[in-house]
């Protein structure tokens, strides 16, 4: 098991996509959501102190809510479990509530679990957590796209701090695209890349706050780039505009969609 752990841990070091590699690997690597976990913020001193409750995040997608839970993870003497809502069932609610009763019973150790896309939980389900939230055999931390005060149980708001994130500034954006530019660790570091300013704009402005996908973006056109006569990477408009494209919304069938759908259904 440790070699294939080894393995796993290489991969992902060297192959897994940008946006995963620079997944912060503690707090003072999260960039924008200062509201939320700035100096002297609530959730910045219960992370650091280690005292973390149950919590929901929630806001659009790329903005930080699965980074904030793998801080959480990195930096917690508990146990740290991971479970997606729109894989997960009751069965795998309950195997880790059993498991963190006996960690608690045991070694007197709390449990954590980040539940991803919290919302896609039906009312059943989201109802299976209630009882060890409430117990404190499990801290929850949800994370979703929705608004929670529509799409989650109303007793798991009442027992949770919600917090809401915001769509980086472009600003952030250029500061994580060229972080992960100078990363020899995990970005592109090792390799000569000259980023035009105009082409960092670019993908600041078109990734609409979202930083997986400025990531994703730098990480197509540095791949897709041959290295110029002096070895290095020209990442010009033109490639920036090439790696980017503008979202196409379709309004009228996006409001369709949210008046068609049901909440905890």
């Amino acid at each position: 098991m440790d070699l294939f752990d080894g393995n796993l841990a290489e991969y992902r070091q060297k192959q897994a996509p940008l946006a995963y590699r620079m997944a912060p690997a503690n707090i003072d690597e999260i960039v924008g959501q200062e509201s939320v976990v700035g100096q002297g913020k609530l959730l910045r001193r219960l992370i650091e102190t280690d005292r973390v409750s149950s919590v929901i995040l929630f806001g659009p997608p790329g903005i930080g809510k699965t980074a904030i839970a793998r801080v959480i993870a990195y930096s917690t003497k508990g146990h740290f479990e991971w479970l997606n809502a729109s894989t997960a069932k009751v069965d795998d609610i309950r195997k880790v509530s059993s498991e963190a009763k006996e960690r608690i019973k045991m070694h007197s150790a709390k449990t954590i679990l980040f539940l991803d896309e919290i919302h896609r939980f039906n009312k059943l389900q989201q109802d299976s957590l209630l009882p060890d939230v409430e117990e404190g055999n499990l801290i929850l931390i949800g994370a979703t796209t929705e608004n929670p005060f529509f799409y989650v149980n109303a007793a798991l708001v009442s027992r949770s701090n919600i917090f809401e994130l915001k769509p980086l500034a472009e600003d952030d954006l250029k500061k994580l695209i060229q972080r992960a530019i100078a990363d020899k660790a995990r970005g592109f570091g090792s390799i000569k890349i000259e980023m035009h300013a105009d082409a960092l704009s670019h993908l600041a402005k078109l990734s609409d706050g979202d930083a997986r996908r400025a990531l994703s973006a730098l990480e197509l056109g540095v791949l897709s780039t041959p290295q110029n006569r002096k070895g290095t990477i020209d990442f010009t408009l033109k490639v920036a505009e090439e790696s980017i494209q503008k979202k196409r919304w379709c309004t009228t069938r996006k409001a369709i969609s949210i008046m068609t759908r049901s909440p905890l259904s």
